[in-house]
């Protein structure tokens, strides 16, 4: 996916078929496995916002030869698991998290 800054806490997310997402960046760990994101889906109409199912976003951050950054689903789901439990640790006073 292709990154670009709108501010400081919106980026915008673009997929292998050239569709836009926006995201509110939350939170952002680095562990000995990498960089990770935690997003939400960003809308600017409220109605959009409110039909949107409020789930956490989380990707890895990679950089490419260039030095520039660009995101990546989780590749490992144990390594998956690991940073959404340090996520959720971290978030859960601000956010009300459904652990599923």
């Amino acid at each position: 996916m292709e990154e670009q800054n709108f501010g400081n806490d919106i980026i915008t997310l673009t997929d292998d078929e050239g569709k836009n997402y926006e995201f509110e960046i939350l939170d952002a760990i680095e562990t000995d496995d990498g960089r990770y994101l935690a997003m939400i889906p960003y809308f600017s109409n409220a109605k959009d916002k409110l039909d949107d199912s409020g789930d956490l976003v989380l990707v890895k951050v990679f950089e490419d030869e260039d030095g520039e950054e660009y995101f990546e689903d989780i590749p490992d789901d144990d390594e998956y698991e690991t940073v959404a439990d340090l996520f959720i640790n971290r978030l859960q006073d601000l956010f009300e998290i459904d652990e599923q």
